[in-house]
């Protein structure tokens, strides 16, 4: 994993960076490299993939953690340090060397070779518009599963047959061997090469799934997707995943949320931006204009005089949040359009206007001149 890009790096942060630092990244990041604004681009479509894990990683507190302290690594199993002990003893069960020492009982290798084993989790991405995500929606998902097979139903034995114990180990799953050392006579114990650790022989190993006991499926679900969601937000259905072995619980599906972006509206958490252009006489005179929200447009009265920049609220007009338990605001920023192809008359008359105009009714444009007289 030494060729991997540092999570820090693929979203432009150090590590000295704070939750919010970390989300407006991921955010400018995101909508830059999202597909539907870069069609066809495999490079883009790459980066997008990059900062999505290396976001997933930096968002949960717990991951950062570990990346922070372990790096790549962390999160590779065959690293050593996802597992406790004392992993990087090859060909040596450390249990079973101090059970020799000190007359423990039972066997660790066997414990781990039967012990339930929890199913994988499975990640999907869902891409919605930007609507779906502010009301909710349903959306079909399917996923590669693996389960147990249905002929065997995890056996692994054809039918009418069942796995027989496995002669080697006489069923434990592993095999002793002892070996004489300066410290005496070692005894350890390791799974059994004949039956892998179960304990049983499959003499007629089933054919929907050869002898494996699981098989891979393709499932689909009905998916709802919450009012209020953001893009780069995850869901959960538990028990979705992988089917786990030995009686383990099954993983999880998780639904990786992805929003098209709006040609109108940009989010902020539960806040939405907009920009509405305006005419200078509606500007100079005031006026009652057209404001797009979420649930149509309304009118609103601008006062006269009002300057382009000007930032008006309409509260409660934004997203509901998840929970149902608050509601963002609409904020919209109004631009005087300057008027273009005018025709000679329309000139004149924007002359005149200009010539009947006072300094007072320029107080930026004098205030701007006496700073610089200053």
């Amino acid at each position: 994993m030494a060729d991997k890009q540092d999570y820090y790096e693929t979203l432009g942060l150090s590590k000295s960076a704070s939750a919010d630092d970390i989300k407006k990244a991921y955010r400018n990041l995101a909508k830059k490299y999202h597909p539907d604004m870069n069609p066809g681009d495999k490079e883009a479509e790459q980066k997008f993939k990059e900062v999505n894990e290396a976001y997933g990683v930096l968002s949960d507190p717990d991951k950062k953690a570990k990346y922070d302290q372990y790096g790549h690594a962390a999160f590779d199993p065959n690293s050593g340090f996802g597992g406790g002990g004392f992993s990087g003893f090859e060909g040596f069960d450390m249990g079973d060397i101090f059970s020799s020492f000190f007359g423990g009982g039972g066997s660790r290798s066997s414990q781990r070779a039967n012990a339930p084993i929890h199913g994988d989790d499975i990640g999907v991405r869902v891409i919605i518009s930007f609507e779906e995500a502010v009301f909710g929606c349903k959306k079909e998902v399917s996923y590669a599963r693996i389960q147990k097979c249905d002929d065997c139903h995890g056996s692994g034995a054809a039918k009418g047959t069942s796995p027989e114990k496995c002669s080697r180990c006489s069923g434990t799953g592993t095999i002793t061997t002892q070996q004489r050392t300066m410290f005496g006579v070692m005894q350890s114990t390791s799974a059994c090469p004949d039956c892998h650790g179960t304990g049983k022989k499959i003499k007629t190993p089933c054919k929907n799934c050869n002898g494996k006991g699981y098989v891979k499926i393709t499932k689909k679900l009905d998916v709802t997707i919450p009012a209020g969601i953001d893009d780069g937000q995850r869901i959960a259905l538990r028990s979705q995943g992988d089917e786990g072995r030995n009686g383990g619980v099954a993983g999880d599906l998780i639904i990786n949320v992805s929003v098209r972006p709006h040609p109108v509206f940009e989010r902020d958490g539960n806040d939405i931006y907009c920009e509405v252009p305006i005419t200078f006489a509606e500007a100079a005179l005031g006026a009652t204009i057209k404001i797009p929200t979420l649930d149509g447009t309304v009118d609103y009265d601008i006062p006269e005089g009002t300057q382009t920049g000007t930032v008006f609220t309409l509260k409660q007009k934004g997203i509901t949040s998840v929970n149902g338990r608050s509601k963002g605001n609409l904020y919209v920023t109004v631009v005087v359009e300057t008027p273009k192809n005018l025709t000679e008359e329309q000139k004149d008359l924007l002359r005149k206007f200009e010539g009947g105009c006072k300094d007072k009714n320029f107080s930026k444009k004098n205030g701007f001149f006496s700073r610089f007289k200053k």
